[in-house]
């Protein structure tokens, strides 16, 4: 079992930078999956980013070019590093992990709000 936690967000101005960390109770070194997903009121909950175990990444296609996700299983946390912020990047994020066989675990979120 893992509990998940973000954290990271707040307010920033078009064009700046924020990297988002999502710190696990436990190992994540056999976590098959994680990634960042967000979801803006009113919309549905979108795809970020995943990694997987061995390091295979995948990328939401609003977000190419412009975030990095990586995972530190020493320090148990996923992190997601965001640059060049739009306003329509303002969401709530929240860390995902995929545990095949044990389930599938959510983060509570943590708010990016992109604005002048």
């Amino acid at each position: 079992q893992v509990q998940l936690v973000e954290s990271g967000g707040g307010l920033v101005q078009p064009g700046g930078s924020l990297r988002l960390s999502c710190a696990a109770s436990g190992s994540i070194f056999s976590i098959n999956v994680m990634g960042w997903y967000r979801q803006a009121p009113g919309k549905q909950r979108e795809l970020v980013a995943t990694i997987t175990s061995g390091g295979s990444t995948n990328y939401g296609d609003s977000v190419k070019g412009r975030c990095t996700i990586s995972r530190d299983n020493a320090k148990n946390t996923m992190y997601l590093q965001m640059n060049s912020l739009k306003p329509e990047d303002t969401a709530v994020y929240y860390c995902n992990a995929q545990w095949y066989h044990v389930g599938d675990f959510w983060g509570q979120g943590t708010q990016v709000t992109v604005s002048s």
